[in-house]
This record gives C-alpha cells, sequence and structure tokens, in this order.
C-alpha cells in the first residue's frame, strides 16, 4: 500500500508545519547535524522504505547550506529505500544564472539541476521559477507551481479595483501581468529599464499610461530592492496614485529592508512565505505575507494521487 512521507528541511519550518496540518501528515525530522569542520551530517530515523517522500526545503540564506541539506538528505532517502523522492523546493536558488550573460560564464541553474537529479529526486516542485526554461535543464517530472491564485485573491479582497492597472517591472513579466489583467479585466503597462550590474537597475520609461492609475507592480522575486524602489519613483513621477508591490520570492538583502521603509512612493509590499521574512523586515507595517501552504499542499496531494497539478491554475 502506497504511502505519503513528508520531510522537512531546517530552511523553512514554519511553512512545512502549515503544508502538513493541511494534509494532516506529520513531519518526519531527518535529523540534520554539522561537524565541528562545518560539514552536514543527516540521519533519516523514521522508516520510509518504500513510501513517497515529499522533501520540503527552499534554498534560501544561506543558499549553499541549505542547497547541501537538500542534497545529503535526498541522498540519505534515497540509501533508506525510499520509493520515490519529490523535492518541495518554494523557491529554487540560483534561478537568476539560466544563461551565459557574459563571455565565461556559469550557467548554474543547470548545475543546481544536475545535483538534485543526481542525488537521487524522481521528481522536483517548485513555485513561480524565475526562468521558465529551467524546466528544460532536468530530465525528471517537473512541476513549477504559481503563486498567482494566492495574489489575485488578495487584490480582490483587500485593493480597488475601479482605477486598478497591472504594471510589469520589465519586458520578461509582461505575460505574467497579462493573465492578472485578464482576470481583473484591468489595462498593463511595463517599465523599461536598464541592468547595469547584478542587483543594479535604472528604470527609463514607462510603455502605458499610468496617469492618475493606482497600479500593482507584479514580480517574481524582490532581492535588494533597488528595481522595486526606483519603478516606484518612476511610476510617481508618470503620475501613478497609490503603488503595489507584488513578488513571490521576498528575499530581501541588505538594504532592502532600509530601502523599502524610506520608500514613501510605495503603499505596500506582499510577498509570500516561500522565503522566511529577515528580521529586518518583520518590522515593517509595509511589508505584508501570504501563505502559499495551501496552494503547495494541494499540489502534494495531487501528485501523490496522479491527478493533475495545472488544473490548479486554470
Amino acid at each position: 500500500m502506497r504511502r505519503i512521507v513528508l520531510v522537512s528541511g531546517s530552511s523553512n519550518l514554519s511553512l512545512s508545519n502549515k503544508i502538513s496540518e493541511f494534509l494532516d501528515v506529520p513531519l518526519v525530522d531527518p535529523q540534520l547535524r554539522r561537524f565541528a569542520n562545518g560539514e552536514i551530517y543527516c540521519e533519516i530515523e523514521k522508516n520510509v522504505r518504500g513510501a513517497d517522500i515529499f522533501l520540503i526545503q527552499t534554498l534560501s540564506a544561506p543558499v549553499n547550506d541549505n542547497l547541501m541539506e537538500l542534497l545529503i538528505t535526498i541522498d540519505a532517502l534515497k540509501r533508506a529505500s525510499a520509493a520515490s523522492i519529490t523535492a518541495v523546493i518554494p523557491h529554487y536558488g540560483y534561478a537568476r544564472q539560466d544563461r551565459k550573460a557574459s563571455p565565461r560564464t556559469p550557467i548554474t541553474a543547470k548545475l543546481v539541476a544536475d545535483m538534485i537529479t543526481t542525488a537521487g529526486a524522481s521528481r522536483v516542485v517548485t513555485m513561480d521559477l524565475h526562468a521558465g526554461q529551467i524546466q528544460g535543464f532536468f530530465n525528471i517530472p517537473f512541476d513549477n507551481i504559481y503563486a498567482s491564485p494566492v495574489f489575485l485573491n488578495y487584490i480582490q479582497n483587500e485593493i480597488d479595483q475601479s482605477n486598478l492597472m497591472m504594471v510589469s517591472p520589465d519586458a520578461g513579466g509582461v505575460e505574467r501581468v497579462r493573465w492578472y489583467a485578464k482576470k481583473l479585466h484591468t489595462d498593463i503597462a511595463m517599465i523599461d529599464k536598464r541592468r547595469t550590474g547584478p542587483n543594479v537597475a535604472k528604470a527609463m520609461n514607462i510603455v502605458g499610461d499610468v496617469e492618475g492609475k493606482d497600479v500593482c507592480i507584479i514580480d517574481d522575486i524582490i532581492d535588494t530592492s533597488g528595481t522595486l524602489v526606483e519603478a516606484a519613483k518612476t511610476l510617481r513621477d508618470h503620475g501613478a496614485k497609490k503603488i503595489y508591490a507584488f513578488a513571490t520570492h521576498g528575499i530581501f538583502s541588505n538594504p532592502a529592508a532600509e530601502r523599502i521603509q524610506s520608500c514613501k512612493e510605495l503603499e505596500a509590499v506582499i510577498v509570500t512565505d516561500t522565503i522566511p521574512l529577515c528580521k529586518e523586515c518583520k518590522n515593517i507595517d509595509k511589508i505584508k505575507v501570504l501563505s502559499t501552504a495551501d496552494i503547495l499542499s494541494k499540489a502534494i496531494h495531487r501528485t501523490f494521487n496522479h491527478d493533475s497539478v495545472s488544473s490548479l491554475f486554470i
């Protein structure tokens, strides 16, 4: 008889516990410890022979430590004779390195994909992958779950839609924004920006008329918030009224908290719990966190039962 086992890494225990509650399946502690030199040791204390494992581990800071935890735990589960191992990675680290942007640079998203597959994962489930083509780096089944239903529900219940417009922070996010605009029957705009270096972008112009509009900037990642703050100022300069920002993964690397706190143009910044909120951001009222536990739980349940996952978003 098939059985489901939930295993949680140490990177996002809060989300793992919520998923456990939704599915009414207890979490298995993989007993992660460290040797004196920092090497990670893992021991699975529960019998998982023949079980379908769902290992929850987000690749947030410290990314390299959490990645090694994921790989080592997958290896331990494989050697414990698990029937299948699904790596549930709410935030897929290294996703921004998905191509050779300049000479002599790595494609680290592909390297991470190879390591996860080699470690023994049977399937990967992640949320709002930064670059869709990363799915092609895997030779095992891969499900990219979307946080859009979570954000859509918030917009419909918390934001006045009578004067609303959806805004993409760059050309690559237009398709994402168009989905929201279709659901909410609004227009879209796009920010034309130029990236001058890692985490450095300069907003240049607005494609579309945001004069007198309340706007929602829709993105997948907020890291140092430099791009976001620049976008908010540009939108305000072009006549936008209330400015809301939505992003699935709130990385909030330093000095993100300070930038968001001091940005008077931003009404609210809404993120999900794929990455635990940093200590500095917990004290900022304009940052709001929405839970993805419900939608991830449904994806896990449907995967286990061999049901459609894509139907969650249609």
